[in-house]
């Protein structure tokens, strides 16, 4: 299992203090207690004396892995960021039915919120956002997964460049508004049928783009 896999996995026991780990499964395992930390107290709050305790570790081993706490967040940024990156892409890859990676793009979106809320707090609502780096680390990750969509789109419905963008844009916002609303709001609606609700609208509105391959057949 990746470090990635590892550290947004959803709750996961801390070994006992004094457990030896690989350098590898320590790493995975600061990040998850960093998650820990920093959702519940936001950045400027957490301090490494409180990951250190989570982790059931000392503060110097925490520092042989990360030697700060914005390193730390940036890992964890990344890790988070890229999660969702290959959730989206994924959900395109799986498929050749349009329809199928319109609600499955969706629904990647939604289970990203739906992990305990730690990976998409981290990752948009973050009190670090205003950092320069950090801030990068997230338009990056949108951006990637609006130009996997926008890839889909200029192929299949053979829109110039800008055009398609611009759709990919609006599945992505659509995408990620809507799951921030339904975390927000308490899953009052079962994800499923969010999920459908959803990619439906998305659906009923790429529809009207015809596939290249039926518009050479006419």
């Amino acid at each position: 299992m990746s470090e990635a896999a590892t550290a947004t996995s959803g709750p996961t026991r801390m070994p006992a203090r004094g457990t030896r780990l690989s350098r590898s499964a320590r790493r995975a395992q600061l990040l998850v207690a960093a998650r820990d930390v920093f959702a519940a107290q936001g950045y400027h709050a957490a301090a490494m004396d409180d990951i250190a305790e989570k982790a059931g570790v000392s503060k110097p081993v925490l520092y042989q892995h990360f030697p700060g706490k914005l390193e730390l967040y940036r890992a964890l940024l990344t890790t988070y960021a890229d999660e969702l990156v290959n959730r989206v892409r994924e959900a395109i890859d799986h498929t050749q039915e349009n329809r199928e990676r319109v609600h499955a793009a969706v629904a990647a979106y939604f289970d990203f919120v739906a992990g305990e809320g730690h990976a998409y707090r981290l990752v948009f609502e973050s009190d670090l956002r205003g950092e320069p780096e950090a801030a990068a680390l997230v338009d990056g990750a949108l951006t990637s997964c609006i130009d996997a969509v926008a890839a889909v789109v200029t192929e299949d419905a053979g829109l110039d460049g800008e055009r398609a963008r611009l759709l990919a844009v609006g599945l992505v916002g659509l995408s990620q508004v809507t799951a921030q609303y339904w975390l927000d709001s308490e899953q009052t609606i079962p994800r499923d049928e969010a999920v459908a609700l959803m990619s439906a609208l998305a659906w009923k509105g790429l529809a009207g783009f015809p596939l290249v391959h039926e518009q050479n057949a006419q």
